[in-house]
């Protein structure tokens, strides 16, 4: 099969998380049928409600910058499918994936025929699977996998990770989940794994409780982050922050001083240091971890899609919060950040997510609300948006295609006023994906008067 035959046999099977059968039963099948790549590398589990992706990035970027060989599996994402599966930063070639997916997709249907399972393995299962493959294939020394939903039964659970790490618990996806952030905490604790350590950040007793309880049912040795490093002399830089940091270890601990992340937001804060301590773990382990690298890796880690300033005039940031905990991330870096210049808001979401508490935290914070939507079939539209809002925005427009809000927001806006498109990573993908087709379209000359005007 040729990449783009590839991504013709993917796209009908449906590329979002909430398009894929749960349960373990087909990957499983897959990966033994596949000789169980997943077997032939130390790997570690990231799950969460919020952080895993920057968390994963953060954690396989120092753990590559000490010489490790490292593949780093994340989702969804945002242009290509290629971005999901890195290898020392580097997404996978086209003509790599387009090999290793091949061969996944003949396996699985020779099982399929020989009665396997009816229907074919899905989107997310099949792309987990080239992800095993390909990380066997290129000996990566290790992998870091983001749990792409809950924990106990998403594909990447079919790995057997040397470590786990849960950032935090919120409400998210409850309708498979759970309601309650216990019930929510339980589905995540599935990464972890009989008498191997998992690495906590969830503070909210509730959660916290459940996981310890899972740990302690399956003798693995459960840290708490925030007793594991500790962070002191907190500060940001233009949105950027800067902290010094401590973690323990068995006979000491070791200090950073002037520790800087190259992700804006306080709440990156709690991601670097998840990383970091998860680092130092495994150096405690045997695996290679210097200083060097871990102050270096948190510095230059770039994570599109989560507070991402864009090549676009008036500022454009974009944002993926998609639910009221990550939204509330969000509000806190404008409320310190941007205000109180205007903020002209492009919102879009799936019909499943909290619109009605999004809206109660982030509506009030703009001048004006554009409400669009993306192409999913989930996706709600302008006018599902503006009915499930809990709070009606004094100053809106029902614009269904995000590229025309965008214009329309431009047009609208003054020079020192900010643009802010949120509610969705299908957005930022969209307006991603528009922007580097624009430029890729721009003369040399005006490139070149860009890259100047950029440093």
């Amino acid at each position: 099969m040729s990449y783009e035959e590839c991504l013709a046999y993917l796209d009908p099977l449906g590329n979002d998380m909430l398009g894929r059968k749960f349960g373990l039963e087909k990957i499983t099948v897959l990966l033994e049928a596949l000789g169980n790549p997943q077997r032939s590398f130390p790997s570690v589990s990231v799950a969460g409600t919020n952080g895993k992706g920057s968390t994963s990035a953060l954690l396989a970027g120092i753990l590559s910058l000490s010489g490790n060989r490292t593949g780093l599996f994340t989702s969804p994402h945002l242009v290509r499918v290629n971005e999901r599966i890195k290898i020392d930063g580097a997404d996978i070639r086209d003509d790599e994936f387009a090999e290793v997916f091949s061969e996944v997709r003949q396996v699985a249907e020779k099982v399929q025929r020989q009665g396997g399972w009816e229907e074919s393995p899905s989107y997310f299962e099949f792309v987990t699977a080239t992800a095993f493959l390909h990380f066997a294939r290129t000996r990566v020394g290790v992998a870091v996998l983001e749990v792409g939903l809950g924990g106990r039964l998403d594909a990447t659970s079919t790995a057997e990770p040397v470590l786990a790490l849960i950032t935090n618990v919120d409400f998210d996806h409850e309708r498979i989940l759970g309601s309650t952030l216990a019930e929510i905490a339980r589905e995540k604790a599935g990464v972890i794994r009989p008498h191997l350590p998992v690495l906590v950040g969830v503070e909210e007793p509730e959660a916290l409780r459940e996981i310890q309880k899972r740990a302690k049912e399956l003798g693995a040795e459960c840290l708490e982050v925030r007793n594991f490093a500790r962070v002191t002399n907190l500060r940001s830089f233009q949105g950027f922050p800067c902290f010094d940091l401590s973690i323990k270890f068995s006979g000491g601990e070791e200090r950073f001083p002037n520790v800087s992340v190259g992700l804006r937001g306080k709440f990156q804060v709690r991601n670097a240091v998840a990383a970091a301590a998860g680092a130092w773990k495994l150096k405690q382990a045997g695996m290679p971890v210097s200083r060097r690298a871990l102050i270096e890796a948190l510095r230059e880690v770039r994570w599109p899609g989560r507070l991402e300033t864009m090549d676009f005039t008036p500022l454009l940031l974009v944002d993926g919060a998609h639910n009221p905990g990550a939204v509330r991330q969000l509000a806190e870096f404008l409320c310190d950040h941007v205000r109180p210049r205007k903020v002209r808001l492009i919102y879009a979401s799936m019909r499943d997510k909290n619109i009605s508490g999004i809206s109660e935290i982030l509506f009030p914070l703009a001048e004006k609300i554009y409400l669009t939507q993306v192409s999913m079939p989930r996706a709600a539209s302008p006018q599902e948006l503006l009915a499930s809002a809990k709070i009606r925005p004094a100053c809106f427009t029902l614009e269904a295609n995000p590229l025309k809000a965008l214009e329309l927001a431009r047009r609208e806006s003054g020079p020192g006023d900010v643009i802010l498109a949120a509610g969705s990573l299908f957005l930022v993908g969209e307006i991603h994906k528009a922007l580097r087709a624009g430029a890729e379209s721009r003369p040399k000359s005006e490139m070149h008067r860009l890259s100047r005007m950029n440093g």
